[in-house]
């Protein structure tokens, strides 16, 4: 576990060149940042240990190896108190990539990538709307991505 608990301004920028290019070398951020490598690399081993670094992957885009679906689903429960059971169920479906418990009109809101129509058809007909408790889903298909990125880490300025 790590000792310092905070996260001060050099984390943050350390966390801010990674999110702008995450295949940035330490021995790059420590030069940018003047600091040596071992310090980034035990200001990252703090960050994972903290919960704030979840990992690193490799992002692949769905359309370039065959699935041109891109689909939000609002999905409505019977009762609440199914939640639970419902997602235990959703994690088996691969094609869910994202589901968010929700306040609002939904009571669970998803995102689905899928081969072609027919696909998401089977995906919702076979696999979502026959989960217990799952009273009916509302489908939203993206017709283009225009914004992705990840949350921008600024340095809070003194008295905000």
């Amino acid at each position: 576990m790590a000792q310092n608990l905070q996260i001060d301004k050099l984390d943050k920028q350390i966390l801010s060149m990674l999110i702008k290019d995450a295949m940035t070398p330490f021995t790059e951020i420590a030069k940018e940042l003047i600091i040596s490598t071992g310090t980034v690399h035990v200001r990252m081993k703090k960050l994972t240990d903290m919960g704030v670094v979840l990992g690193s992957h490799l992002e692949v885009k769905p359309s370039k190896v065959g699935y041109d679906i891109c689909a939000f689903l609002g999905i409505f429960l019977e009762k609440g108190s199914e939640y639970h059971e419902c997602v235990a169920h959703m994690k088996k479906i691969p094609e869910i990539v994202e589901l968010h418990y929700t306040t609002g009109v939904y009571s669970m809101f998803a995102k689905i990538i899928c081969k072609d129509t027919q696909h998401l058809r089977e995906v919702l007909n076979e696999h979502i709307q026959t989960i217990r408790g799952v009273q009916r889903t509302e489908t939203f298909i993206s017709l283009e991505e225009s914004i992705k990125r990840q949350v921008e880490i600024k340095e809070r300025k003194k008295g905000s």
